[in-house]
């Protein structure tokens, strides 16, 4: 079984995420609708890889560090714990999931573009 595009579930902006089928019932799941709300709003509603470049973005997804899988997703600390949580914007999230980091540009102290 493939895995289903539902919208609104796991970003903030009611965007579409696609889910793997043994993940949904969590993703629907009171319990980690509060835990995402909850989450979102301990982070400012910012980007947290965006924030620590000094870039202020809106996150959207709130990734699980560790991949959900069929053999944690009944582990709360794996699924609802904050130490695995990180609040991120698609940009970071993408690249998080594609293996590699894009390059970005901040601006340095002299107010110059720089590279990250």
């Amino acid at each position: 079984m493939g895995s289903r595009n539902r919208p609104g579930l796991g970003i903030a902006d009611g965007g579409g995420y696609t889910m793997k089928p043994f993940t949904e019932g969590f993703y629907l799941s009171p319990a980690w609708k509060r835990c995402r709300a909850s989450y979102i709003k301990s982070r400012g509603g910012l980007c947290e890889r965006c924030l620590r470049e000094g870039r202020y973005r809106a996150g959207v997804i709130v990734h699980h560090k560790t991949h959900l899988s069929p053999e944690n997703i009944h582990d709360p600390e794996i699924t609802l714990g904050f130490d695995n949580l990180e609040l991120l914007c698609r940009d970071c999230h993408a690249a998080v999931h594609s293996g590699k980091e894009d390059v970005r540009y901040t601006v340095d102290h002299y107010g110059h573009i720089v590279p990250r």
